[in-house]
């Protein structure tokens, strides 16, 4: 009977535990970009948990669909908070990148967790990456935020009521899509142009 109700409890506490999760969400500065005048636009990465306070770091991956013939290049950055354990792994290439890993140093009460970091109010920058769009390129980008291929665990979280750190090892990943397209305007006046013409037809 002692055994059963061990038992029973371990898989209570294994339950709770599979039952947090993190969420990681892509944002675009821009959702159309015209490529005779717009070199770059920036994605930023957003992460939260349904536990905990802080993000003490973690580790993701961008992959892109998409991206051959309109991504230049890329180049990562952790956020301000996060630069202490930052690492770019670098770009794979058409809009994908290997991963970015972040994180900061956190001893309460002599190293305190940033506030930036603080996701209770809603989510918190994680890091974002500068991406070269080729010029005059057009076509359809769809970006996923994706796991560290390498990576032990995506987000660490850390808790401020017990000062326990947590790895999360799987999220709920966000995604973005961004058209280039050439002259967007330019494309916009030939379109009423012709309605133009077609009504002088008549």
């Amino acid at each position: 009977m002692k055994n059963a109700i061990a038992l029973a409890a371990v898989a209570g506490i294994a339950s709770a535990a599979a039952a947090q999760t993190a969420t990681l969400n892509i944002v675009a500065s821009q959702s159309v970009v015209d490529s005779t005048a717009t070199t770059q636009i920036t994605l930023s990465v957003y992460g939260s948990a349904d536990f905990g306070t802080h993000i003490a770091g973690g580790a993701f991956s961008l992959s892109a669909a998409g991206g051959a013939g309109v991504v230049g290049g890329m180049a990562a950055s952790a956020a301000d908070w996060g630069a202490f354990g930052q690492n770019d792994r670098g770009d794979a290439g058409d809009g994908n990148h290997t991963g970015l890993v972040f994180g900061q140093l956190i001893a309460p009460p002599f190293f305190p967790p940033s506030e930036d970091s603080n996701f209770t109010g809603g989510e918190v920058l994680l890091g974002s990456f500068v991406v070269d769009i080729i010029a005059d390129s057009a076509g359809i980008v769809d970006w996923t935020v994706g796991a560290d291929p390498i990576g032990a665990f995506v987000l660490e979280i850390f808790d401020e009521a017990d000062g326990s750190l947590t790895q999360v090892t799987a999220a709920s990943y966000g995604s973005a899509r961004v058209e280039v397209v050439p002259a967007p305007s330019a494309m916009a006046l030939l379109g009423l142009g012709g309605i133009v013409a077609g009504r002088r037809r008549r």
